[in-house]
């Protein structure tokens, strides 16, 4: 048989006979170069997705990490207390507290490694002008440089929060709360260590 020909038995037929164990070309798979490195391939494949559920689980019963973000979700996805915009003098805009930390969430999500639990606006938002402090924890994987983390988080913040909201943000105050190993046990190369 060529090996680069192939012998008809499709990925989702293989897929079958290795659950099931059971095919009526039985006697060819089992001798078939090409479908038992499919086979193999396939468990491989198998095995990869049950470590990752594995490591899923692992990392969600961490401290309670999940639950607390889980919490904290909960809370911000109300609306919260409404922030002025400058609409101009015939406009009254607002956008709500629940938004910018949707905003600042997805600012974090933007950069490798991040994962923001607890986001809070700590100042008096409704009143125009007024100084806020945005504080938020993080959670990031192991081998990013922290201070580089939180300078990098900070600096994407204050430019998103500028360009979305009126704001007077005097500080972003980061917090680790947690360091997660990588999911392969590998560092991100991308990344000073």
């Amino acid at each position: 048989m060529n090996p680069t020909e192939s012998c008809g038995r499709s990925i989702e037929d293989l897929s079958d006979y290795l659950e099931t164990g059971i095919s009526t070309d039985f006697v060819h798979i089992e001798n078939c170069p090409q479908c038992q490195a499919r086979l193999a391939g396939l468990r491989s494949l198998g095995a990869l997705a049950q470590d990752l559920l594995h490591d899923d689980i692992a990392t969600a019963s961490e401290a309670g990490w999940l639950d607390s973000v889980v919490a904290n979700l909960r809370l911000e996805t109300r609306a919260g207390r409404s922030i002025p915009l400058d609409g101009g003098a015939l406009d009254t805009l607002t956008e709500t507290e629940g938004a910018v930390i949707a905003m600042i969430r997805a600012v974090g999500d933007s950069l490798g490694g991040v994962l923001i639990g607890r986001c809070r606006l700590a100042g008096d938002v409704t009143v125009a002008g007024a100084p806020v402090e945005v504080n938020i924890d993080v959670s990031t994987q192991y081998g990013y440089r922290l201070p580089t983390v939180a300078q990098e988080l900070r600096s994407a913040v204050l430019a998103e929060l500028l360009v979305h909201s009126d704001l007077n943000v005097v500080a972003v105050n980061v917090a680790f709360t947690g360091v997660r190993a990588p999911l392969d046990g590998a560092v991100d190369e991308g990344e000073p260590q």
